[in-house]
């Protein structure tokens, strides 16, 4: 039977799965790689390290199957990261993430030079700190010497499909998230490019989700056990390859995926836009269709936080499942306990990058578990924030598939129920992005005839979480609160970023 490779250059680390010809997941690796903040709002990474994670990921789960039967490689990883390579293909310096927050200056030249709706029109999405575009106006502003040296400006997955066949290619649900695409044409617009006087020269050629790019150069497949001229398949960013991992793609149908950021993903057959640029629409990886996603900078990165924090002052071997624990024996609400999860800034609703964090309702009473749980109710919270946003655009949102952390911790999927007021699913391969790329790549081959025949034969629901009728009252009155929250404390969270 053939096997499909995805391959996800995520933020905390490079996956790779083996899937077989009816979806089964037969081999799995992650090789973590380290994130830098050299200065407040910065995030970075080098692309050296996603190159050596992805070789290690992919030699793991090679040496598990015949690797002659792999027939074709699905790419997928972290959007709006920004790849600046010279004329000779080397890094001119570290790639800036989706999270970095430092180019709020960049943001208003943007919208400046273009306008703010002009540019929602267009593009789908205001100007904001993480996307790709405002962070090659910030090298331009800031470094101008690295400026000068531009050749070629990559995502993350695209730098590594350089590396792996040679070729500057990417796909329209990545691209999207440059804030350089025409939703329409669902390829660069020529307005935006010479309103920003960026060269059409320096971006990847852009393709459809399950379109082949490139094949793998001989001398990298003989490093990684592979067979020389896989094709390699165009991919998607993390989450539009994600919801093809997860079914999502057709109208009624989200995604809730907790990972270091959080994300609520809806399809839609037509571009959607939100006038007031909350939530996102971008190109689908589903060839011809589009949809809109709102974003949580700080979702399981909170609760990565919070456990991080902890272990800091002696409990060195505390663990997610003792947070989750803790949190269960403690009641909805955290009794009167709310987070506000605005670790990194916030996108949805906000989108205010120096929004910041905050337990509010402490009392003496309240312990780890109190914290564990707001932590955990707050992110929800945000998620919801993007539901109700879908919901009044008219965006069915009745069947909710959880992912990440939060589809595999029993109290958070129920928590989710609760809070969205919808039932919540799991599926039989939660592996998201890897796992949609490769049925990506399956796509592209030819084993599948289109995505809609991929996910019929491989994506199966094997559990439903249905919500609690009590516990959703309990949660609207809790959640009426803490939207209020945000407006109360804006000014005292912008004065003291700025301090």
């Amino acid at each position: 039977m053939p096997l499909f490779l995805g391959l996800d250059i995520g933020t905390s680390g490079a996956k790779a799965i083996v899937c077989d010809g009816d979806g089964q997941i037969v081999a799995m690796a992650l090789a973590e790689y380290p994130i830098s903040s050299p200065q407040p709002l910065w995030s970075e990474q080098h692309p050296s390290d996603w190159w050596q994670g992805a070789q290690a990921a992919i030699r793991e789960v090679v040496s598990a199957v015949d690797a002659t039967q792999i027939m074709g490689i699905g790419l997928t990883g972290q959007m709006h990261g920004s790849v600046f390579l010279d004329a000779n293909n080397q890094v001119i310096r570290p790639a800036l993430l989706w999270n970095d927050q430092r180019t709020a200056a960049e943001c208003a030249e943007i919208n400046q030079r273009i306008g703010t709706q002009r540019l929602i029109e267009i593009a789908g999405n205001p100007a904001l700190t993480g996307f790709q575009a405002p962070k090659i106006l910030w090298v331009r502003n800031h470094e101008s010497a690295n400026f000068a040296r531009i050749a070629h400006i990559m995502l993350p997955k695209d730098y590594i499909r350089l590396l792996l066949s040679g070729v500057y290619a990417t796909d329209a649900a990545d691209a999207a998230g440059t804030l350089l695409i025409d939703l329409t044409s669902r390829d660069y617009s020529d307005e935006i490019l010479a309103a920003l006087e960026i060269k059409r020269e320096w971006l990847p050629t852009v393709y459809e989700g399950p379109s082949i790019t490139s094949h793998l150069k001989a001398d990298v497949a003989a490093t990684l056990g592979l067979t020389a001229g896989i094709p390699i398949i165009a991919g998607g960013g993390d989450n539009a390859a994600a919801a093809i991992g997860t079914g999502i793609i057709k109208s009624g149908v989200v995604n809730s995926s907790i990972g270091t950021s959080g994300v609520v993903f809806a399809h839609s057959d037509n571009i959607a836009l939100d006038p007031k640029g909350r939530l996102h629409t971008f190109c689908h990886s589903v060839p011809g269709a589009w949809h809109m996603m709102a974003v949580t900078l700080s979702a399981g990165g909170a609760f990565g936080w919070l456990r991080n924090t902890l272990r800091q002052t002696g409990a060195s071997d505390l663990s997610y499942d003792d947070l989750t624990a803790a949190a269960a024996n403690v009641p909805a609400g955290a009794e009167g306990l709310i987070f506000l999860p605005y670790l990194s800034g916030e996108r949805t609703p906000h989108l205010d990058p120096l929004a910041r964090g905050a337990f509010v309702g402490l009392t003496t009473r309240h312990g780890i578990g109190h914290m564990a749980r707001a932590v955990m109710e707050g992110v929800t919270f945000s998620l919801r924030d993007g539901i109700e946003i879908m919901r009044e655009l008219g965006v069915p949102t009745t069947d909710v598939r959880a992912t990440g952390g939060g589809g595999k911790s029993p109290l958070w999927r129920q928590m989710q129920a609760n809070i969205y007021n919808a039932p919540v699913s799991t599926l039989a391969a939660e592996e998201g992005p890897a796992y949609g790329a490769a049925l990506l790549a399956g796509v592209g081959t030819g084993h599948f005839a289109d995505v809609n025949d991929a996910v019929s034969r491989c994506v199966r629901v094997v559990a439903t979480t249905q919500p609690d009728p009590a516990m959703v009252a309990k949660y609207d009155q809790i959640y009426a609160i803490y939207r209020t929250m945000y407006s109360h404390l804006s000014a005292d969270m912008h004065a003291l970023a700025t301090l």
